[in-house]
């Protein structure tokens, strides 16, 4: 997580690069994902889970748009990159579409839920977090986990309803799969919608 927003940050410094630092974050992120890998065993498949996580996905992105087109301060902004803008070579331009798909809808959400919702929402309710079970927090913790999540995104409404929901999900599954699964189908379906209605200032 670390890594990731280090690199974010500095995407927003040298846009001339963003292509370039965004491939690189992605491959950084990725061998950092691989070298911790025994914290997988807290995404444990569970087909029943799946309809629904989408649902609840599919909702939530919803929501995310809806507020988006009212008017509210923003924390911040994203660096709203148009690859079509800038990037003249095609083929250079699917490609960081590609990857810049697969950063939003499964390296995202892949490592946020092991990162909010397996560590951080414990974490936050106890130091010795180990000894909570999974889905398992204080009230305290979830407004801490809620709250931090909320303010690291410029979206910080739509962010605030989203962590909410993933606790409630959490809460109710015991499931971190299942908050996988809702969260990359909310930034997949984020992602199609940006492409395809030119919304780069969600991206």
């Amino acid at each position: 997580m670390a890594l990731f927003l280090g690199l974010t940050a500095l995407e927003g410094q040298s846009p001339a690069n963003y292509v370039w630092i965004y491939f690189a974050k992605v491959a950084i992120v990725v061998a950092a994902l691989i070298w911790a890998k025994p914290t997988w065993r807290d995404i444990k498949f569970d087909a029943k889970q799946i309809p629904l996580a989408v649902i609840i996905g599919l909702v939530l992105f919803a929501v995310w748009v809806g507020i988006e087109n009212i008017a509210y301060p923003h924390l911040g902004q994203r660096t709203a990159y148009n690859p079509f803008e800038k990037i003249p070579d095609a083929g250079l331009r699917t490609a960081f579409i590609a990857v810049r798909l697969f950063g939003l809808a499964l390296l995202v959400p892949f490592m946020e839920e092991l990162f909010w919702r397996s560590f951080g929402l414990r974490y936050a309710s106890q130091s010795n977090f180990k000894d909570l079970a999974i889905g398992t927090f204080t009230m305290t913790g979830a407004a801490i986990c809620c709250a931090v999540f909320a303010f690291a995104h410029p979206e910080w409404i739509p962010g605030l309803i989203f962590a909410a929901s993933m606790t409630a999900l959490l809460w109710k599954t015991k499931s971190v799969f299942a908050c996988f699964v809702a969260h990359a189908v909310t930034n997949l379906a984020l992602g199609i919608y940006v492409i395809t209605q030119h919304a780069w200032n969600l991206w």
